[in-house]
């Protein structure tokens, strides 16, 4: 019998087993033994435990090395699968050429990952109560599980559409008879999360130096603004994004502030930027090896984007030689080749072979051009032990302000608002980088996201939101009407009452 990701996260949930062996939340912990529910939760340090439990999961890599992030770059038109032949990492493969179905692609992993988080926030939700601490430290355990909370279910209604929605712990004669809900229930549900948290008090506005990656009041207006521009809630939306991005180019109540300089962005060391609103940690000291690749905390996309068989000529680029993973496309180098966000972006590993400057092995579909903000360095390697290749520490960038600029610009132009705060927005974005300003229209707004944010995920997500991914994915294979979604992941069809999506030859 396959193994069912849906029944077993439950478990694990329901039995806090854990803490998935590592932390890449914003605290190191390490807990001993292995408590059940039963023997938990018996005050704040434990419940604090709790709490780190949940937020692991949005670190969450699996062992067939899927990722977000990397399913949507190699899903988009900026990058294609690459790695060292068509089979290399089948989950992303299939995604870049649109072969997706519910046996084979990024789907178990990427359900897998959802559904941890929102079990583990159910679970320390309902602990809560009942556990002797502080109540103000309580209500902020709460808000923080329902920001989670919403944001795992924020992916997994983008990702699969028919989900069930689950927002309290299941008993075991419950297991095989979840219902999926109605996408609009679930899109209600990330809302009511979302606002409940941001009215909660205990929410704060701005993090100590000592908490950095929990979640706070800008965290939650940003994915709220990001969740009505999906529900295309066009001034509602510019609504939240206006909370968070202040006065474009200036100042705002959260201290977000663009970095002078757009390279500093990559530096592996600059954690927790004032650009940063929701960063994804991960850590070099984890210790990784390859007995278990999802335990590790160092980040697997550091090794996979970089060029496979790096060998340089003294003085050239220090790039730690990877597996060739992401190769960007002709399309999206021929777009920033003369911006100046470019040599940030895109490494030309042509050009240095050519020159003399550096020789590497061609992976498969390779273009000669790979994604520089992602590839890792000698210098970036590890101090903590384990395999050097899983034990790269370089953050991530859920949602950062100029994203947050990009996004309530185009919902401020989508919904007839303020077209002066809309050419503010996205021409600080161009100031950044020595741009001249250019009207904000749907097009150069789109276009910026583009360049501005090209490898870091968004892409492909972009292009299925606003319905512009038929045509400019159908060269890989897109399908319209099918491919917006994944499909729902075969183990969890088998003895439950889950239903497969139309578009992949289900009923629901």
């Amino acid at each position: 019998m396959k193994r069912k990701f849906f029944k077993s996260i439950i478990i694990a949930a329901g039995g806090l087993l854990v803490f998935a062996a590592c932390s890449k939340s914003f605290l190191e912990t390490d807990p001993t033994g292995t408590p059940t529910e039963n023997n938990y939760y018996r005050n704040e340090t434990e419940a604090f435990n709790g709490l780190v439990a949940v937020y692991d999961v949005v670190g969450w890599q699996g062992n067939a090395y899927i990722t977000k992030t990397g399913m949507a770059d190699a899903a988009s038109d900026d990058h294609y699968a690459g790695g060292g032949s068509s089979t290399d990492v089948s989950g992303l493969q299939v995604m870049s050429n649109y072969t997706v179905d519910p046996a084979t692609g990024p789907s178990a992993e990427l359900w897998q990952k959802g559904y941890a988080g929102v079990f583990r926030a159910n679970l320390l939700m309902e602990k809560l109560p009942n556990v002797p601490m502080d109540e103000n430290k309580k209500k902020r355990f709460v808000a923080e599980c329902k920001v989670l909370r919403a944001y795992f279910y924020f992916d997994l209604v983008r990702l699969f559409k028919n989900i069930p929605l689950i927002t309290k712990t299941l008993a075991t004669s419950e297991f095989n008879s979840v219902l999926q809900a109605e996408p609009a229930q679930v899109w209600a549900q990330i809302e009511k999360d979302l606002t409940e948290a941001i009215a909660e008090a205990q929410l704060p506005d701005k993090l100590a130096s000592s908490e950095t990656g929990r979640m706070n009041k800008g965290i939650a207006h940003a994915l709220l603004g990001k969740v009505y521009l999906w529900e295309k809630k066009y001034t509602e939306a510019a609504a939240e994004f206006a909370l968070v991005n202040g006065t474009p180019g200036g100042a705002n109540s959260y201290g977000y502030a663009l970095l002078p300089n757009f390279a500093d962005l990559w530096k592996f060391t600059n954690k927790f930027n004032s650009e940063s609103i929701f960063e994804i940690s991960f850590s070099s000291l984890s210790g990784g090896t390859w007995s278990c690749t999802s335990c590790t905390e160092g980040n697997v996309l550091n090794v996979m984007v970089g060029p496979r068989g790096y060998s340089p000529t003294p003085g050239a680029p220090d790039y730690y030689s990877g597996w060739s993973f992401l190769p960007v496309t002709q399309s999206l180098f021929d777009a920033l080749h003369f911006d100046p966000r470019f040599n940030a972006t895109i490494v030309n590993l042509d050009s240095l072979e050519k020159n003399g400057v550096a020789k590497y092995e061609k992976g498969y579909m390779n273009t000669g051009y790979f994604l520089a903000k992602f590839a890792a360095k000698n210098s970036d390697r590890t101090t903590g032990g384990g395999n050097v290749e899983l034990n790269f520490g370089q953050n991530l960038y859920e949602i950062r302000l100029a994203d947050a600029y990009l996004m309530e610009a185009e919902a401020l132009v989508r919904g007839g608002g303020d077209a002066a705060r809309a050419d503010a927005l996205l021409n600080a974005v161009r100031k950044r980088v020595g741009l001249n300003p250019v009207p904000a229209t749907i097009d150069n707004i789109m276009k910026e996201r583009r360049l501005e944010l090209a490898g870091e995920g968004h892409r492909w997500f972009d292009l299925v939101r606003t319905g512009d991914a038929a045509t400019v994915l159908a060269s890989k294979g897109f399908k319209a009407g099918k491919n917006e979604i994944l499909p729902i992941p075969l183990q969890e069809l088998e003895n439950t009452k889950i239903l497969q999506n139309k578009e992949y030859g289900g009923t629901k």
